[in-house]
């Protein structure tokens, strides 16, 4: 137990710093660059850890677990995190670092819709305290910056869709976290590897400078990556992406999968603090009122879920082996 609550720590630390560590290296990245370049050291720090779990289960690799990842893939990198990526382009990192944070708040009605999973009035609650929370903290009554928040709201609701989708993974399949991580991180890459190379075409170059859409056009691959970023590139691919999700899914090892969840409960005040101390983004009054409210909105969750873990482990009823929590 000990063990796990190392490995919590040091996921929080990773996951808390990853809005930092793009915002410093921001200006020198395409941000559709920066993201293929992350998942794909993720995925590749994650293979081993991967393979490991699916050693003796018997996997095959058939056309259908290739659509699924290949879904999964473009569900998180291409779309959720293209949004993320932009969002901290134009916002704070802290303001997103929190907002993403609520994509566990937005699963729970997708989990309810989409899965048929019971809604309880923990949940309920849990989904209201999170939604008053953004609200404070986006303070529609002075919105100053409604690109980046409308992106990181984009960022965690399709976060929250990639969840379901690896929740139906998880449940037909019987991937766990790793397993279905590494997978869709690599074959999300290689897909936003197949966009980028498309936008060097002088055609679609063209067509998208002259929408106005220049940033997106001949996005470079590896060009341009200077010695001074590649410290930052190390720590997002291998430290956060990689060992972050790693030490995730160890913990849930180690303990369970609403103890290893709390990270993404101290995620939303812990980065913001980080953020003040690195980049020097001020906490006003109602972003550290939205801060307690989603943090409370969290524990409330997270009561929610343990309830239900005990309440399923009385019922005689056969569970799968692995189910994904994802929470950003």
């Amino acid at each position: 137990m000990k063990k796990g609550y190392i490995y919590i720590a040091f996921s929080t630390l990773f996951f808390s710093t990853m809005e930092i560590a793009i915002k410093l290296v921001a200006n020198e990245f395409n941000p559709l660059q920066l993201n293929f370049l992350r998942f794909l050291i993720g995925s590749m720090v994650l293979a081993p850890l991967a393979m490991r779990h699916l050693k003796g289960t018997g996997f095959t690799f058939n056309k259908k677990v290739l659509s699924y990842f290949l879904l999964s893939g473009f569900s998180c990198v291409v779309v959720s995190m293209t949004f993320f990526q932009m969002a901290i382009v134009y916002a704070k990192a802290s303001t997103v670092a929190i907002l993403f944070s609520c994509n566990a708040a937005f699963l729970i009605p997708f989990a309810h819709f989409f899965l048929k999973e019971k809604l309880t009035k923990l949940s309920i609650l849990s989904l209201i305290i999170s939604l008053v929370g953004m609200v404070c903290i986006v303070n529609p009554a002075n919105l100053t910056n409604p690109v980046g928040v409308s992106l990181s709201i984009l960022g965690a609701v399709t976060f929250a869709l990639y969840g379901i989708i690896g929740r139906k993974g998880s449940l037909r399949y019987g991937f766990d976290g790793v397993v279905q991580s590494s997978f869709s991180f690599f074959f999300g890459s290689l897909e936003l590897l197949v966009l980028m190379l498309l936008t060097k075409i002088s055609v679609v170059a063209g067509w998208l400078q002259a929408v106005g859409m220049g940033q997106f056009s001949n996005i470079p691959v590896f060009q341009g990556i200077s010695w001074s970023a590649l410290p930052i590139l190390f720590y997002l691919g291998v430290m956060v992406t990689g060992l972050g999700f790693s030490f995730y899914f160890l913990a849930m090892e180690e303990t369970s999968a609403s103890t290893a969840s709390l990270v993404f409960f101290i995620k939303p005040a812990f980065a913001p603090i980080l953020a003040l101390f690195i980049l020097g983004e001020a906490i006003t009054p109602n972003v550290l009122a939205g801060i307690l409210l989603i943090v409370a909105g969290s524990c409330v969750q997270l009561r929610a879920d343990s309830r239900e873990s005990k309440r399923t482990a009385k019922a005689p009823v056969i569970q799968t082996d692995a189910q994904l929590h994802v929470r950003g």
